[in-house]
């Protein structure tokens, strides 16, 4: 919240002064005794742009109210000598698109705590926090990018489930390549720097770790679209950016959100064998590490015209799902007892690649990047879907 006035006009020789947090962009305004309330309701709701919550709307319509011309005589004198205050307002405008889902929640998040003024999009879960965008309507892509005008976009939205896709192929093709395509499109229409989230599994996994020039070869559907959706992107935006990422774990608000924190409950019903996967080799990534990356690459490239294309980010710890549950079970002095290493190729779902670590020295040579223990990072992901709350006492105290 604004501490003092942010904006302030005259009218009959008084000074009419606006406390409010709903104006976004620059600092001091003034306007004179004929600004009209089109304008105040500018002021108000935010600049050209300003994309708002209904519950926002409605209070910032209560303040309106408040500084309607009818009012002007009952507002309260102010001092002749109360000068107009600075105030300092994110004037960094950053899209988010599937901020509704693990990584875009994580990006949104760090990016509003980093003086960047953040408007997120979704879909079906939008509501009330983000803005509904159906991102196969390619009007409603314009609308959004034109209107609030971002200076950066992070396409986080996918389908990322390499099952789903094998099923689905057509859906997940309009998402992950025609959608980015678009969306790149339009980025490069306004001079916005759109950073493209795709994945580790462009890499067939036979030649560890890949580095960003090295040339792919996707084992599945959701590796080819997602390689696809590169490309389009890259051809429709010259100065856009692709993030290569692995598996990804967070603060999940349900379990079945990450491939990594899916496996809590069979950590945890230790009544039960579970068989766990110990032949592909992976490098759970924590959300809040990719979201940092995201906000650093932006900052670095609205300095350094120069920072675009291909780039690689990875946790470094390397596990198999067999490790990454016996290293849950340990986070929380659970049994691990139960769990059983198959180290077998899978045979059912689409084809893995066994080890596409990546190469992340790029990045790391720039000065951006940040790793998460995957210890600490699980254990706090996961708390609150510990179910014996015996274990409570012993895990953080």
């Amino acid at each position: 919240m604004a501490s003092g006035p942010i904006a302030s006009w005259q009218t009959d020789g008084e000074t009419v002064e606006i406390v409010s947090d709903f104006i976004l962009g620059g600092s001091k305004i003034t306007l004179d005794g004929d600004c009209s309330h089109e304008i105040k309701r500018r002021l108000l709701l935010g600049r050209k742009g300003r994309t708002k919550t209904r519950s926002e709307e409605a209070e910032a319509e209560t303040h309106l109210k408040s500084f309607s011309s009818d009012n002007f005589g009952i507002m309260p004198e102010m001092p002749e000598n109360m000068e107009q205050e600075e105030v300092n307002i994110p004037n960094r405008r950053v899209l988010i698109t599937g901020a509704t889902g693990l990584l875009g929640r994580a990006v949104y998040k760090e990016f509003q705590q980093n003086n960047w003024h953040a408007v997120g999009c979704g879909f079906r879960r939008a509501r009330p926090k983000f803005e509904q965008v159906n991102l196969l309507d390619s009007n409603a892509v314009h609308h959004i990018i034109y209107d609030f005008q971002p200076h950066v976009i992070v396409h986080c939205a996918a389908e990322r489930r390499p099952d789903v896709v094998e099923n689905h192929p057509d859906a997940a093709s309009q998402l992950n390549v025609d959608a980015s395509g678009n969306l790149a499109k339009e980025a490069a229409a306004i001079g916005a720097f759109l950073i493209y989230i795709s994945s580790d599994y462009v890499f067939d996994g036979t030649n560890p770790p890949y580095r960003e020039e090295d040339i792919p070869n996707p084992l599945n559907l959701y590796g080819k679209t997602k390689l696809e959706g590169e490309k389009a992107v890259l051809e429709n935006n010259l100065g856009a950016a692709v993030l290569r990422i692995p598996v990804l774990y967070g603060e999940v608000e349900r379990l079945e959100e990450s491939a990594v924190t899916i496996m809590f409950d069979k950590v945890q019903f230790s009544n039960k064998s579970a068989n766990m996967d110990h032949w592909q080799q992976r490098f759970p990534t924590h959300v809040k590490d990719v979201a940092t990356v995201c906000r650093q690459l932006a900052e670095k490239r609205m300095l350094d015209p120069s920072i675009k294309g291909t780039f690689h980010w990875s946790g470094n710890e390397q596990m198999t799902k067999y490790e990454m549950a016996c290293a849950i079970a340990d986070a929380f002095n659970l049994p691990s007892s139960h769990l059983r290493p198959i180290t077998d190729s899978p045979v059912v779902g689409a084809q893995r690649p066994r080890n596409a670590q990546l190469d992340c020295s790029r990045l790391e040579t720039l000065g951006i990047g940040q790793r998460t223990p995957f210890r600490i990072g699980i254990k706090e992901s996961l708390w609150p879907f510990l179910i014996d709350k015996r274990w409570r006492q012993t895990v953080f105290h």
